[in-house]
């Protein structure tokens, strides 16, 4: 049995993932920014968390000597042009890419022990722009480029980085394009397998990429995307 922590595993993607943990039987901690009673899944530990804050990340992790997996999923999106803003997009990037390096860094020592494995969020828009959301894009292709650099930093003590890059998927934070027909048409009719994604699309590639079959992946950016970012 694995010790397996989520980041921002409360809703979304990365809600279908600890329960992907959890149903093959390892001991689940997930976070949230909303309180614990209020988080609707059945894991080991649920745990307020604000990744913003590097004195509430070290307090968390400290609690774990060992760790198997660290996956990380708490991210935000700001529409209505708000991530031009200095404010806006200065926001975005401290959760999205700041939040995912304080908690990879808070969280080595206990992967030490173990010859963990990490498995971050990225995007398809790690590998192009956005020109309505720039400090999402911005913030992904920086969870990419970390992704590569703690996977070539901290090979050396058995730990693999990794990170999965999704594509159009749908949850909270895609509703408002999910229901606008036009837009949601569109996004469909670009991606090669016709659909919008779900969570769940995530979870088989998250189990794979934390198990003994991944041993010789890191530093890999894998797209789930349905063949988005092929065209």
């Amino acid at each position: 049995m694995n010790t397996v922590v989520v980041i921002g595993g409360s809703t979304g993607i990365g809600k279908a993932i600890a329960q992907a943990f959890h149903a093959q039987g390892d001991e689940v901690h997930v976070t949230g920014i909303e309180a614990p009673e209020a988080m609707q899944l059945d894991v080991a530990g649920k745990h307020h968390l604000d990744v913003r804050h590097d004195h509430e990340v070290r307090d968390f992790f400290s609690a774990f000597s060992r760790l198997d997996v660290l996956v990380n999923c708490a991210g935000v999106i700001q529409r209505g042009g708000k991530e031009f803003s200095p404010d806006g997009f200065a926001e975005v990037v401290d959760i999205n890419l700041n939040g995912t390096q304080r908690c990879c860094h808070a969280a080595h020592a206990a992967l030490q022990a173990t010859k963990g494995c990490i498995i971050n969020t990225a995007s398809m828009l790690s590998f192009f722009g956005s020109g309505h959301a720039p400090a999402y894009s911005a913030s992904k292709g920086g969870v990419a480029q970390l992704t590569r650099s703690l996977a070539i930093a901290w090979a050396p003590e058995g730990i693999r980085v990794n990170a999965l890059a999704p594509g159009w998927i749908a949850t909270d934070l895609t509703s408002a394009l999910t229901q606008d027909t036009e837009r949601s048409n569109e996004l469909v009719g670009r991606t090669p397998l016709g659909r919008w994604g779900a969570p769940e699309d995530l979870t088989e590639p998250a189990l794979f990429l934390a198990s003994p079959g991944a041993r010789f992946i890191t530093g890999a950016i894998l797209p789930v995307d349905g063949g988005y970012s092929a065209r």
